[in-house]
């Protein structure tokens, strides 16, 4: 089958096409055709190793140390199943489904086998392949960010959310409203429509104003892309605020109602898969160059 090798650590150039062996399904495993994934911010970061001090000697532990153990990068799909395995009950060949893999990676490829109880589902009813691989990077890691700071169980919280226009910021600001929350987004001029499209009460643009200068404060900072530090915006907070970035220790993982959430709220809520671009897998160089510029709103798709 096709693939997409990373060699090594470094820019989008040491991504390659290549032809490798297709895996097969075990007993507890569904083969998967996929059609789509995307190219997100997790895998630009293992692409590059583009994290900072103690993180990058922990990913190397993790990951490998002069390249990922793992070569096939990627961690969403959608796609249909092609076979199961003799355990397998839930899922029947031609079924359509989605999911995403996290640190098991290897959705950049043609076929993936997955364990049929993990954290995969049959796709939403009204998405395309293309939406559906969509669907899980983002909105997972935001689920989980927001539930860390226990919004579901408050009363219309009022919430900051920094990069608002990526992939986790746009699924943050509609999961936070679909919380009950009001909602402060800040992101760049280019973006302001698309966040207040996607339901947020304010959008602040740090190119034309200073949002670490706004005289309300807020239950929750979620920086959605990682690149503030707490104490220039603790000021912000409420007494009792929390602050939350995707570039800490903590890492965002996923469990199957997230991915049911999603599914649900595409299905039946208006919610927006926010798609940028969509390429096709063999230009997976120019997909990550793109994501590297840092102004990707939403997602970056490929068809495989």
């Amino acid at each position: 089958m096709k693939a997409v090798i990373c060699t090594r650590y470094g820019g989008p150039e040491v991504l390659q096409l290549a032809d490798v062996p297709k895996p097969h399904a075990k007993k507890d495993e569904i083969l998967v055709r996929i059609r789509a994934t995307a190219v997100n911010s997790g895998d630009v970061r293992v692409r590059g190793l583009q994290v900072e001090g103690l993180m990058k000697v922990i990913m190397r532990l993790v990951l490998g140390v002069r390249k990922p153990r793992k070569p096939i990068l990627g961690t969403v799909f959608s796609g249909i199943v092609e076979s199961i395995g003799q355990d397998v009950s839930n899922f029947n060949p031609c079924d359509e489904v989605f999911g995403m893999t996290g640190f098991q990676f290897g959705t950049y490829a043609e076929y993936i086998a997955v364990k049929a109880k993990g954290n995969v589902l049959p796709k939403p009813q009204n998405a395309t392949f293309e939406e559906a691989a969509a669907l899980p990077f983002g909105g997972q890691t935001a689920i989980y960010f927001l539930e860390k700071a226990k919004l579901p169980a408050k009363a219309h919280p009022e919430v900051l959310i920094y990069g608002a226009t990526g992939s986790v910021g746009t699924a943050a600001v509609q999961l936070a409203k679909y919380y009950g929350a009001k909602v402060t987004a800040v992101c760049s001029s280019s973006g302001a429509d698309l966040a207040s499209r996607l339901g947020a009460d304010r959008v602040v643009t740090y190119d034309t104003q200073n949002f670490t200068q706004l005289p309300q404060q807020f239950d929750l900072f979620l920086d959605a892309v990682g690149k503030t530090k707490k104490h220039s915006v603790e000021h912000l907070l409420k007494p009792k605020g929390l602050y939350l970035s995707v570039a800490g220790l903590d890492y965002a993982s996923e469990n199957i109602a997230q991915l049911e959430l999603l599914k649900e709220l595409f299905e039946h809520h208006g919610y927006d898969a926010t798609i940028d671009r969509t390429y096709p897998m063999q230009e997976i160089v120019a997909a990550h160059q793109y994501v590297d510029t840092g102004h990707k709103k939403g997602n970056v798709v490929l068809q495989v």
